[in-house]
């Protein structure tokens, strides 16, 4: 009797437990009903993204010894700075009219680093400026190479003003590290490949990444902007020219703001924004032009993503400017934690050089569940390859099937386009399901469609050069 009791109560223990998980896929899986209905629960996402706040207190780094000469090195100066405005309960570091060279900034809680209209900050090409520290390099986590501003377990802080922060790379530094011959590398001369190679090693080996360390004879190239599972954050206004690889780049961090910023760069992976593994991000009002994604949304890559188990969740993109690139709204590829609820409105994008629209690229060594991405009110003037992307073979297989599901795209509308209108290359096993196209107008496309394998895919009112396209579902 005792012994059936407990096959009762194990029964009803798998049962309910059952229960729950297809209440909580269902639940996550939910596709909008309507436009309407995206932009509502977007809105609510919205209120909770909050800027933080200062004290009314001014350091200026002059006072601190600083000068904007630009040859003086300023790394103390704007520690003592950083650090005396932490100690007093927070305010503004103020960095006046000036060249001001450093080596990398570490922000702490509470502390708006303000760069002044007619300030640049240029950060220097010493690597032995650059401490060690733990970051996150192409979604794979190790020591290496501070970011040219860097914070770990902070609170409260902000990159604002006018002026300028300058990477201080091109073709003859940092840059060639990446082994391009089109940025300044030549053969003999030394580059990332063989560290880049070790790390992936290391991150499938799940060595810890605290003895994963780099810097120094490794050429993995520096970000510029990287904050290290932070909260509350602010970037705005500020001018971002040439950085040594990507340019803002949050790690699981929450509660972020990217605002009224510019960013310009044609070298190798110089991504604009790139946050990762974040929750609850707004980048609005900005301009991207660069030499790889203008805004590309990640959660890590392969073993260091899933491990972490933190997806990129409630990312909202409103009323930014695309120029080159190679995508305006990217998702991937260093994203197998997964991504969800992923929102862009109202955004311009114009240029031969900006190869994709929206983008997803990832593979299966990745995996991860990506779905809700909500796309509406987008002018194109022109762009090279595909305005609507979705590539689940970006790099090598593995054994981590990925999912992507519920995309809504309305209003796209293009002037002059590339190649395709619409380009899937997903598995058999797992199809991209439910894509809805609602509204676009899409002029100059060679080939409308190259589809493998879609699963509920919805044509509404989609005209494509001067005619309505319509697209039988059941085709292959």
């Amino acid at each position: 009797m005792k012994l059936k009791n407990n096959v009762l109560k194990t029964t009803l223990i798998v049962c309910c437990f059952s229960i729950f998980m297809a209440f909580g896929q269902n639940k996550q899986t939910k596709f909008w009903s309507s436009s309407e209905e995206a932009l509502k629960e977007m809105a609510q996402i919205k209120k909770s993204i909050i800027a933080p706040t200062f004290k009314n207190k001014e350091y200026p780094v002059t006072a601190f010894g600083a000068k904007g000469d630009g040859t003086t090195k300023n790394t103390e100066a704007f520690k003592k700075a950083i650090e005396a405005c932490n100690a007093g309960g927070g305010g503004k570091v103020v960095v006046p009219a000036g060249n001001f060279l450093t080596g990398p900034i570490y922000l702490k809680s509470n502390v708006n680093l303000h760069v002044s209209e007619g300030a640049t900050i240029t950060f220097s090409r010493d690597t032995k400026d650059y401490p060690l520290v733990l970051t996150r390099w192409e979604g794979m986590d190790c020591m290496n190479y501070s970011p040219q501003i860097y914070a770990y377990n902070e609170k409260n802080i902000a990159v604002t003003g006018k002026g300028i922060l300058n990477g201080n790379a091109n073709d003859t530094f940092w840059w060639p590290w990446k082994g391009s011959k089109n940025h300044g590398w030549k053969e003999g001369t030394p580059n990332q490949f063989k560290a880049r190679e070790r790390l992936h090693l290391m991150m499938k080996e799940k060595v810890d990444p605290r003895k994963r360390i780099f810097g120094d004879g490794h050429y993995l190239r520096p970000y510029m902007i990287q904050p290290y599972n932070c909260q509350n954050l602010l970037i705005s206004g500020v001018k971002l020219i040439d950085s040594p690889m990507w340019f803002i780049s949050p790690v699981m961090c929450e509660n972020v703001i990217v605002e009224k910023v510019h960013i310009e760069a044609h070298g190798p992976n110089t991504d604009g924004c790139d946050p990762e593994a974040c929750k609850n991000v707004l980048i609005k009002d900005s301009y991207f032009d660069t030499g790889d994604d203008c805004i590309a949304i990640k959660s890590g890559r392969d073993e260091d993503g899933r491990d972490n188990k933190k997806p990129a969740e409630n990312h909202i993109i409103e009323g930014c400017t695309m120029k080159d690139g190679h995508g305006g709204v990217v998702i991937g590829s260093e994203i197998a934690g997964g991504a969800r609820n992923i929102y862009a409105v109202n955004c311009k994008m114009d240029s031969k050089n900006l190869d994709r629209v929206l983008r997803v690229k990832t593979s299966s060594s990745r995996g991860g569940t990506i779905e809700n991405i909500f796309l509406k009110d987008i002018e194109v003037g022109s762009f090279g390859e595909s305005a609507i992307h979705f590539n689940m073979f970006y790099e090598k297989p593995g054994n981590f099937m990925p999912t992507i599901r519920n995309i809504w795209v309305e209003n796209l509308n293009v002037e002059k386009g590339g190649e395709y209108a619409i380009w899937v290359k997903a598995y058999k096993e797992s199809p991209i399901e439910n894509l809805r196209v609602v509204n676009c107008k899409l002029n100059g496309i060679k080939t409308p469609l190259k589809i493998d394998n879609v699963k509920n895919m919805q044509l509404e009112n989609v005209i494509i050069n001067g005619e309505l396209f319509k697209y039988d579902n059941t085709q292959k």
